[in-house]
């Protein structure tokens, strides 16, 4: 066991996720940091308890051969969620603090939009979490205020520029973009070098530009009814999701439509997640595309002149936070992108430094959002093509609770009371609905790589519904079935996981295989992905359509596909449980995030901008102003 890895005391029944989190003393993080064997000189600390571990610590650690690779994916959820956060976290905590092993978890920041609405935090549960819970589930160390502030930036320096386009002459708009120095002379800043190497314009100096070089050079054109950039901050407010801007008297009645996404869906935000160091992200950030001109061409942010001003907010941001577990195991907290409406894992860098630090019979294990039809498979053909890693092993989270639900039972609301056929033992329900596990076990392991089912107990499921799961598992291709109590027993509840996962990444014997090449048309890629959910076919809008064909033409067909739709159902449709077939799956609209590196479809109506229940989580979260313990975080 690592020095600083210590032994729960659990008291059932398991008392509510704050008061276990609160009642546990976090180790100073320099424990932690030392542990790893991480270099003073290659973190900062944030307070007590949190650390951003700069990049300077994978360039020292180059040369060390990398540890296990597991990402943890599961079936289709229930509105509830089946515990794949929790699961992580207790299977790092049985690895480190019970197996001896050196592990990091790698996780993605929680969004305060879910934290204070519907879903709550994502700090793990039970006796299997990351703690100080209440910093982990708010600000951290304000990677997403970063974000959220260097997206607005981007999104007021589009509508500004359209406005003084608008009223001056090109000359005009050349000489305020280049205006001259004391002595009279004109120079290009370095930002603008790249515009002008875009254009085709090898001039060096402002006063050799023609006046149509003049032209092109400094007027962008924007077609407003093209840009597809947004507004964002973090917090579920659906009243942003349609706005109108401009409606000042200074605006001179340049009004226009758009409206707010939350910050985790921003591009910026999938940008971090994909980036390799800094340089790749301030290409990225630079290459992000905004709209077009009304001639059709492609507008970046480095042609609007701030992708180097992004960059700059977003400096420590590419830092990944370091932090514990209840039982005393690291864990890397960075980036955080919705799985359903972006690729939905933490960050390349996060996974790649901790590859390092635990060093070869080491493992790191890191969360893909949902189920495997979308975290998982945006995993493997997204962010492991980016990385170059290859996992050895993917689990499947599964809960009788779920397969219930698949089987046909009724529905599972938030909020509501949860129908007696999930706290009563019916067998035939949870068979009947392992065809959606079984779906799930079938497209991971086509990846090459060994899937491992962690079936989560709850306190209600009878030891006759665990043993079908299992069976049924085993029976669909996993490499192995385990029951774990890691919520009621913290790590020693997922022991067995932990020896079935070592097992698994011992005995990979495949190379990992991608569901489609990149050098397919932008239609065969989306055909593939459909074909993975169970769909005989696609059927695109006339919306669809027009986007795939620009997107070709302007030489981004060979980017891999981030499909953005239901977390609830294989198919488009939230109500089709199990594992549904020869649906014909709907694209509404194709939209690309080009800096951070994918197309993303658009299946059925995915709404950005999350709004808030009746009774939002928000009426349980106080502060004790006594001990200033923040209270009711869940």
């Amino acid at each position: 066991m690592s020095s600083s890895s210590r032994k729960l005391e659990v008291v059932s029944p398991v008392p509510a996720d704050i008061d276990i989190a609160n009642s546990v003393e976090p180790l100073h993080i320099s424990e932690i940091a030392k542990d790893l064997n991480i270099n003073p000189l290659h973190y900062d600390l944030y307070g007590k308890y949190k650390a951003k571990v700069l990049l300077s610590a994978f360039d020292e650690l180059q040369g060390q051969e990398d540890g296990y690779y597991v990402v943890v994916g599961g079936i289709t959820p229930t509105p509830l969620g089946e515990g794949k956060s929790t699961t992580t976290v207790g299977l790092c905590q049985a690895l480190g603090a019970y197996l001896d092993k050196k592990v990091v978890t790698c996780l993605r920041q929680p969004s305060q939009g879910p934290t204070f609405g519907i879903k709550g935090g994502a700090a793990g549960g039970g006796y299997s979490q990351v703690i100080p819970m209440d910093e982990f589930n708010l600000h951290l160390t304000g990677d997403i205020h970063a974000i959220t502030a260097s997206n607005n930036l981007l999104a007021a320096a589009i509508d500004t520029r359209i406005f003084h386009e608008s009223s001056q002459s090109d000359k005009a708009l050349f000489n305020r973009l280049c205006p001259p120095n004391k002595e009279g002379k004109r120079s290009f800043s370095d930002i603008m070098f790249r515009r002008l190497t875009k254009l085709g314009i090898s001039k060096t100096t402002p006063e050799e530009l023609t006046p149509e070089e003049i032209k092109k050079f400094a007027r962008l054109d924007i077609d407003p009814a093209s840009i597809t950039w947004r507004r964002v901050m973090d917090v579920n407010d659906r009243f942003l999701r349609k706005i109108t801007i401009g409606q000042g008297p200074e605006e001179k009645g340049m009004t226009r439509e758009t409206g707010f996404d939350i910050s985790v869906a921003s591009e910026i935000m999938a940008v971090l997640a994909l980036t390799t160091s800094l340089g790749d992200m301030r290409e990225r950030l630079g290459k992000m595309v905004i709209g077009n001109s009304k001639a059709g061409d492609p507008i970046t942010a480095d042609d609007l002149g701030v992708g180097g001003a992004l960059t700059v907010l977003m400096k420590d941001a590419i830092n990944p936070t370091l932090m514990q577990t209840l039982e005393g195991t690291p864990v890397l907290v960075h980036a955080g992108p919705f799985a359903n409406i972006a690729h939905g894992n933490s960050s390349i860098v996060a996974d790649k430094i901790a590859l390092k630090l635990v060093g070869p019979g080491g493992f790191v294990v890191t969360e893909a959002g949902f189920g495997s039809d979308i975290g998982t498979e945006k995993f493997m053909n997204i962010k492991c093509r980016y990385s170059g890693l290859t996992p050895q092993c993917a689990i499947v989270v599964a809960t009788v609770r779920a397969l219930k639900m698949h089987g046909g039972g009724p529905d599972v609301v938030a909020g509501r009371p949860l129908d007696r056929a999930y706290v009563s033992e019916n067998v035939s329900l949870v068979e009947a609905g392992c065809v959606n596990l079984a779906k799930h076990i079938s497209n991971t392991k086509a990846y090459g790589v060994n899937v491992v089912v962690a079936v989560n107990m709850f306190s209600t499921d009878t030891e006759a519904e665990l043993n079908a799961v299992r069976k049924f598992s085993m029976d669909a291709g996993a490499f192995d079935a385990v029951v774990c109590s890691h919520h009621a027993h913290g790590g020693k509840g997922a022991v067995d996981l932990g020896i079935a996962v070592e097992k698994a990444c011992q005995n990979i014997t495949q190379p990992l295989r991608f569901l489609y090449p990149l050098d397919i048309s932008i239609k065969d890629k989306i055909e593939a992905i459909a074909k993975s959910y169970g769909a005989s076919g696609v059927e695109y809008s006339d919306q669809a359509e027009k986007q795939i064909e620009m997107y070709t033409q302007q030489g981004f067909s060979n980017l891999p596909i981030c499909m953005s739709k239901t977390q609830y159902s294989f198919s488009h449709d939230a109500s089709k449980k199990g594992a549904p077939s020869g649906f014909v799956l709907p694209i509404r609209d194709v939209r690309g995030s080009i800096g951070a590196g994918f197309i993303y479809p658009l299946v059925g109506t995915m709404s950005t901008m999350p709004g808030l229940p009746t009774r939002p989580c928000f009426y349980e979260i106080d502060i004790d102003t006594e001990t200033g313990k923040v209270r009711g975080l869940s």
